[in-house]
């Protein structure tokens, strides 16, 4: 098993407007169990041991930063202009990472609106990524309706071989019910090399952190992928009924965590 002694830090894009949920509030900055989303993404990562947490802004970055605010120095904030892609959001990020530390830094890089997200899931995550001594590890989830999700193709040997997106996938594709939930820890050296090679989207005329993949694998870098991701967790929030339906979930989640050994007796 191989080990490795890389510093571990995140990468947390938080830039969007969030469009459909009808309210100039950032998207991430939307209460989940009484706090901005953002900060149960933040938490999670402090607690699989990142010492460093580059939170990237943009709409509305003052509320952003206020809602983080108390995490002190431990979150940092990288600026994304534009909103050109996930791609893009991680290269805006890039200053914060000196090229001379980069080989040696593992970063998680997640999305700010999926506060269900489990501190247990990124642990199994960073185990098989720093055990197999992969460039980049997915943690991929399988679920009934994979609608409107990235689909996993995996090779003859099980192992990784692309992302399909749904509009472009054929009718055997379609029917993978493995998704992508935009859960990854990668090498952030090897993560950035491969990032100045991602070209913009023809449709879209954005940069997809998906498609860094796809050029490791030409680049011979190693890339792993593990179904960690319970299916309840990647549920989307884009519109008040979602953000009310995952805040039910995360309120009786954290209730049944704090419950069964809870007793007023002798307490102080």
């Amino acid at each position: 098993m191989a080990t490795t002694s890389n510093t571990l830090e995140a990468i947390i894009l938080a830039a969007g407007k969030g469009t459909r949920m009808e309210s100039d509030l950032p998207k991430v900055c939307h209460p989940v169990g009484g706090r901005p989303m953002v900060c149960a993404v933040v938490d999670a990562c402090f607690e699989a041991g990142c010492s460093r947490v580059v939170v990237v802004v943009g709409y509305k970055q003052e509320l952003v930063r206020e809602a983080l605010v108390s995490y002190g120095d431990k979150v940092e904030f990288a600026v994304q202009h534009e909103q050109l892609g996930t791609g893009h959001a991680v290269v805006s990020a890039i200053d914060s990472f000196p090229v001379e530390k980069r080989a040696g830094t593992d970063v998680f890089v997640l999305c700010g609106d999926g506060p269900l997200i489990r501190t247990s899931t990124l642990h199994t995550m960073l185990e098989r990524h720093q055990s197999s001594g992969a460039d980049a590890t997915l943690a991929t989830s399988v679920i009934d309706d994979p609608d409107g999700y990235g689909r996993i193709v995996r090779d003859a040997d099980n192992g990784f071989a692309r992302i399909v997106e749904q509009k472009n996938a054929s009718e055997d594709e379609l029917k993978i019910n493995e998704v992508n939930p935009s859960y990854y820890c990668m090498n952030a050296q090897a993560m950035f090399e491969a990032l100045k090679k991602v070209n913009r989207n023809e449709l879209t005329g954005e940069y997809y952190i998906t498609d860094v993949f796809e050029h490791m694998l030409n680049d011979d870098k190693r890339v792993e992928v593990i179904d960690a991701v319970p299916a309840q967790d990647i549920l989307s929030i884009n519109t008040l009924e979602h953000l009310a339906q995952v805040d039910a979930i995360y309120r009786a989640r954290h209730a049944d965590q704090a419950s069964p050994e809870t007793t007023t007796e002798g307490t102080v």
